[in-house]
């Protein structure tokens, strides 16, 4: 269904009490067998207009499937035209212009440059900088939407051109113009890097991400002039950091390509800054987003990238966090002895760690952190096995919340979705009850759009125990929050 065409639905059918009574409790069953009796549409219209398989419809309707999924809920108002008031929803698009063309901007090619048309060379990374920013900074809103549908590319066109990074960077001719940068500009640029990183670090992306594109494509611009080499050495490795920043900030409001790009070019920053450890740091942000993705073979092969190239630089900080990615990868694929030995591995590097001896940017990762990472990951098992991994989970989270906090609102708010998660699966309703609570206050603090989707896999564990009055009201503060 185009969002321009009108409803299927027949006239004065969302008029009905009873249709309107089964769509506010998101009772489907009783909402599709009235739309099928009263609308004379069959089950695969009704299916088609909401991207659902017509066996998916059947089983909704016969009661033998229950709609737990906030997006199969948005792809049902905006398949069969039900306004989002009527489903606890905030307006839809197709609401707010009614007989519009949906006709966003044509946005450039968002695919990740390969290894041919961007060599390993400083010139050619100040190059795509240019290129990124240029696009990036005029997108408007619906552009942005449009990029939303961008996703991540995968396997060896992803991995092949990154072999690059543990090659030497080539030569590159000097620039005509002569920069006048000197060590004080530059570390006030290092300081505008670190704020930017410790935002995002906190409250995730949004807000800020053109001021950060902002003050990369000034980076760009003076890397672009004939600095001194140690000035220029220092201006890589903030664009690297820069660029990083950014690439978590689009990562976490949906922009899946133009993460990876920026990835891309963090990497390429670094490597030509001479920093192989912040380089590791890209390549595991990278896997953490393949992770996401369902990659977690990608994610592995990103990993071990990283450590091949880190292996005598890093510390123990960066050791300890390449450890987790590396268990994250194996608790996706199922491998639970690699996951537990990667696991201690990374505890046992994190007790070598001392403040202060390692960058700014990987004090983060502590035992709060290896806590947290862990107890998600033991989480994911116990989807598929709640009585073996559950308690361990929601041991490990509990341990993540008392050492770090709500201070740190994204980092929080997760624990506070894990843990909830966790008593679920346990079978603890009450205490459940009282984590999503928690859950639904901490996310109300940060704009992050990976705690939103977190909060989107809460919703099902609150549908099967809808009879009970205080699930109803914790549902129901879940869809208040994602409706917004």
């Amino acid at each position: 269904m185009e969002a321009t065409t009108p409803g299927p639905l027949a006239a004065g059918l969302l008029e009905r009490e009873d249709v309107r009574r089964a769509l506010a409790e998101h009772d489907f069953a009783s909402a599709f067998a009235l739309i099928k009796k009263y609308s004379g549409l069959s089950q695969n219209r009704m299916a088609s207009a909401c991207h659902l398989t017509p066996g998916k419809v059947s089983a909704i309707i016969n009661g033998h499937q229950q709609v737990t999924s906030f997006d199969v809920i948005c792809r049902i108002s905006d398949g069969l035209r039900i306004p989002g008031r009527l489903l606890g929803l905030a307006p839809r698009d197709w609401e707010t212009r009614p007989g519009q063309e949906d006709a966003l901007p044509q946005m450039e090619d968002e695919r990740p440059s390969t290894d041919d048309e961007v060599p390993w060379r400083p010139d050619a990374t100040v190059d795509l900088a240019v290129k990124l920013t240029r696009s990036d900074l005029v997108m408007d809103r619906r552009a942005a939407t449009r990029a939303l549908a961008g996703a991540a590319i995968t396997g060896a066109t992803l991995l092949d051109p990154l072999e690059g990074w543990l090659q030497p960077a080539g030569a590159a001719p000097r620039p005509r113009r002569r920069g006048q940068l000197g060590p004080r500009e530059v570390e006030e640029l290092e300081f505008t890097a670190r704020a930017f990183r410790a935002w995002d670090h906190k409250y995730g992306g949004g807000l800020r991400r053109k001021a950060v594109l902002g003050q990369l494509s000034e980076v760009a611009a003076h890397l672009d002039e004939h600095q001194t080499p140690q000035v220029e050495q220092r201006l890589y490795q903030v664009m690297a950091q820069l660029a990083g920043t950014a690439a978590t900030m689009a990562w976490d409001t949906g922009l899946q390509r133009r993460a990876q790009n920026y990835y891309l070019l963090a990497l390429r920053a670094s490597h030509a800054g001479g920093d192989m450890v912040l380089g590791a740091n890209v390549l595991a942000g990278m896997a953490r987003q393949m992770l996401y993705r369902d990659q977690p073979r990608d994610a592995l092969e990103l990993i071990r990238l990283a450590q091949d190239g880190a292996r005598h630089v890093a510390g123990p900080r960066v050791r300890a966090m390449l450890h987790t990615r590396e268990a994250w990868a194996y608790a996706a694929m199922g491998r639970t002895a690699a996951f537990r030995r990667t696991t201690d591995q990374a505890a046992e590097a994190l007790t070598d760690a001392k403040p202060g001896e390692e960058p700014y940017w990987i004090a983060y990762f502590d035992e709060a952190e290896l806590a947290g990472t862990t107890g998600g990951r033991l989480l994911d098992l116990a989807r598929h096995n709640p009585k073996q991994h559950a308690e361990a989970a929601a041991t490990e989270i509990r341990h993540a919340l008392a050492k770090r906090g709500p201070e740190a609102s994204r980092s929080h708010a997760l624990d506070r979705i894990g843990l909830a998660q966790c008593h679920f699966l346990l079978g603890d309703v009450r205490e459940a009850v009282k984590e999503t609570h928690r859950a639904v206050d901490a996310a109300r603090t940060t704009r992050s759009g990976r705690v939103r989707a977190q909060l989107g896999d809460l919703y099902p564990y609150t549908v099967g125990n809808s009879a009970a009055r205080p699930v109803r009201e914790a549902r129901d503060r879940i869809r208040d929050l994602l409706a917004t």
